[in-house]
């Protein structure tokens, strides 16, 4: 355990940042879970209101250091081919 003032602050501020980060991480995944139940179900329409969402976690993200931006870009990629993907189905 720190003995030192500083060392007891860096302590309570790194217990507030971790459950920060954690926060913003699991908003993150319950959207990406929510945009694949939502690809999964088959429904265009509430998959593309989700993916809006989701891209949108996903840039906020990036802003706060959850995410690296490649990381970010590559799930907005994969998720979007998959939405295209849902759309061509529909149609076809």
């Amino acid at each position: 355990m720190a003995n030192h003032v500083s060392s007891l602050k860096r302590a309570r501020q790194t217990v507030r940042k971790t459950a920060v980060n954690r926060a913003n991480k699991s908003r993150v995944r319950g959207s990406l879970r929510a945009m694949r139940e939502a690809l999964q179900a088959g429904d265009h329409a509430a998959a593309t209101e989700q993916y809006r969402k989701t891209v949108s976690a996903l840039d906020k993200s990036v802003q706060k250091g959850i995410l690296h931006g490649n990381t970010a870009s590559r799930y907005k990629s994969r998720l979007n081919a998959r939405l295209k993907a849902l759309s061509t189905a529909k149609a076809a």
